[in-house]
């Protein structure tokens, strides 16, 4: 990012469902290719203060401890994505909405993030590649740190958080405290022979397998309703039929959510995930681990649904 982006400073989180339909809308209309433009605008929300009532709801759903004074180390994903919605939603984002994968992220956490901080996020799209299969774009998500008071403050209330004056002097210019780089892959016809290739669909053995989890057909509508992604393919067997899946699907950041949930991580924190195949509800889970390393795999051991990596920030 260079200094010359220009930016929009928003007064609240955008609505989700709008932004969803526009996209929808506009989706036809796209062009995808490696070589086109895309929007350079930074989105800003300054002074955001987070629903405490809505971080319960996601830390149950995930499995994070709830009542801790720490965010978990993937909230902030879901107050940056309305204005991710925002920036891929629009006219200028040359990639479908419709059909798009969201295919890595990257997380860098350099200091724990109390539930009762003040907050400005930035989320702007980095850039085009190409890709094998299509084209990918790269959203980065920044959040600098104001000040906090005790998690028995009262929450503020709001879609997925509250932006207010007080709290973000000094934050702009600041070294994030939180960045996370997600890929998004439009998948259509290359002949890009120079596209890096993907990784291995499969580690060449499972992980050691610590738990087996039975997953609830409901568990998409609950993590739509703490995180306002309402997208139809999580939500209802029927919705997600006219999109190609037999079943609901649960959303690819609850299966990242809930394997760190269960592994733990570094208070400063480098997180990798990799999402590999999509989780069909109701269904049954397996989750593994070792070495720094996590996975989440169909009931049966076999197909890889997530796999990743957690160490500590910076790097020993």
């Amino acid at each position: 990012m260079t200094t010359t982006t220009p930016a929009a400073t928003l007064t609240g989180a955008p609505a989700l469902a709008p932004l969803l339909a526009r996209g929808a809308l506009l989706s036809p209309l796209k062009r995808p290719r490696p070589g086109a433009d895309f929007p350079r605008t930074r989105l800003v929300l300054p002074g955001l203060r987070i629903d405490l009532a809505r971080l319960a709801a996601y830390e149950r759903v995930c499995g994070f401890a709830t009542g801790a004074d720490a965010l978990p180390v993937t909230y902030p994903h879901v107050l940056g994505f309305p204005l991710a919605m925002r920036l891929m939603s629009g006219r200028d984002f040359p990639l479908p909405l419709l059909g798009l994968v969201h295919t890595s992220i990257t997380v860098t956490r350099r200091a724990p993030m109390p539930a009762t901080g003040t907050y400005e996020l930035t989320v702007y799209v980095e850039g085009l590649a190409a890709h094998r299969r299509g084209t990918e774009a790269s959203v980065v998500t920044e959040v600098r740190a104001g000040h906090a008071a005790g998690r028995g403050a009262a929450s503020a209330r709001g879609t997925t958080g509250t932006a207010g004056s007080t709290g973000v002097a000094g934050a702009v210019g600041a070294v994030p405290v939180w960045e996370s780089r997600s890929t998004y892959l439009a998948r259509h016809r290359t002949t890009a022979a120079h596209a890096p290739e993907e990784p291995s669909a499969e580690p060449p053995t499972p992980l050691p397998a610590l738990a087996e989890w039975p997953l609830g057909g409901d568990v998409g509508r609950r993590y739509a309703a703490a995180s306002g992604d309402r997208n139809p393919i999580h939500l209802h067997p029927l919705s997600a039929r006219l999109f190609g899946f037999p079943r609901a699907i649960a959303h690819g950041m609850w299966t990242v959510a809930r394997c760190l949930a269960e592994h733990g991580t570094p208070d400063a924190a480098a997180v990798r995930a990799r999402f590999r195949a999509p989780v069909l509800l109701p269904g049954t889970v397996t989750y593994g681990a070792g070495g720094g390393r996590f996975e989440m795999r169909g009931g049966d051991g076999r197909r890889l649904h997530v796999s990743g990596e957690v160490a500590p920030y910076p790097a020993a």
